[in-house]
């Protein structure tokens, strides 16, 4: 992805609430089930981290973009936001339809 696509995706992101929120517990194949359901609905998703450990929370996110194959767009304290294009995404679930990322 290139600074501008990122840019936009930022952009889009800022009015998003988190929809998923990742516990003490941490990661679970529950949890990345959901996180690839709502990336393949929504492409871009926010998503609240409880954890008071910078290093635990760089730690979970890189676990995150690997397992689901996403890119990192922001990471904000305790927030992230993860993108993953879906070429049959539904416009009316979509956070991006419509938008030019080239």
């Amino acid at each position: 992805m290139d600074s501008k696509a990122t840019k936009k995706l930022k952009k889009l992101a800022h009015h998003l609430k988190p929809i998923i929120s990742i516990g003490e517990r941490g990661v679970s194949s529950g949890v990345l089930a959901e996180i690839d359901r709502a990336l393949s609905d929504h492409e871009l998703i926010k998503i609240k981290l409880h954890s008071n450990r910078r290093s635990e929370r760089a730690t979970i996110t890189e676990e995150l973009v690997k397992s689901c194959s996403a890119n990192l767009v922001q990471k904000i304290g305790k927030t992230i936001v993860l993108y993953k294009k879906n070429p049959d995404a539904k416009i009316k679930l979509s956070n991006i339809s419509g938008i030019d990322l080239a």
